[in-house]
């Protein structure tokens, strides 16, 4: 955006938000600053923080805006507990991989969107209600996030390498195993990547609740 001279524009949150999410759609969370975010509304760093106190605050902004506008909360929720954990947790993987940017921010556990509370709470309910104490109901949900993190990570790793095109390290290494000394992956061999790349997240998860669940 070409710099303005004179009074810089007044700017609201919602200027800012749709900024940020221009800068992360174009170069990535870390090329998000908070002179980028300037730069990009026509405006001044000392005008954002009337808004945001620093770029913590700012990804905060976009976290809970994101989790109020897009993030799904099914209704008629399943009444068996494990049923109805794989049915919160699979909306919050669908809400969240559409938007793996915020999986890289989410990993840290430093920042959380309190819009997105409602996640954690269903799912450690459910894991009461099946009977278990509420420091193990936690458990159970700590188990199903970083679960559903790591199937997003992975797949949106493999749709960046697939845009890259050629062969990836894991498909050489898999095509070329050793037969006795690896007998049963040489038996997949080659299919490794398109085998994986199949994982149904719903079928994992709910094999993952019902060992953990009494």
């Amino acid at each position: 955006m070409p710099a303005r001279t004179g009074r810089p524009p007044k700017i609201s949150k919602a200027d800012i938000v749709a900024a940020a999410h221009r800068v992360i759609d174009s170069d990535g969370v870390d090329a998000l600053t908070m002179r980028r975010l300037a730069r990009e509304v026509g405006s001044t760093a000392m005008a954002l923080y009337h808004h945001v106190r620093d770029k913590e605050d700012l990804l905060l902004l976009l976290l809970d805006d994101y989790a109020h506008r897009e993030m799904p909360r099914p209704e008629n929720l399943p009444e068996e507990p494990a049923e109805r954990i794989v049915a919160v947790a699979s909306a919050m993987r669908d809400g969240l991989a559409n938007c793996p940017w915020i999986v890289e921010v989410l990993r840290s556990d430093d920042l959380l969107s309190v819009g997105g509370l409602w996640y954690p709470e269903k799912i450690v309910a459910a894991a009461g209600k099946a009977g278990l104490p509420i420091e193990a109901a936690v458990e159970v949900y700590r188990a199903v996030w970083h679960y559903t993190l790591g199937e997003i990570s992975s797949r949106a790793a493999a749709a960046r390498r697939r845009d890259q095109g050629g062969d990836t390290y894991r498909q050489r290494v898999f095509a070329e195993l050793d037969a006795t000394e690896f007998p049963t992956l040489a038996q997949v061999g080659p299919r490794w990547e398109t085998l994986t790349a199949q994982a149904d997240y719903e079928r994992g998860v709910r094999a993952l609740v019902t060992g953990l669940l009494p």
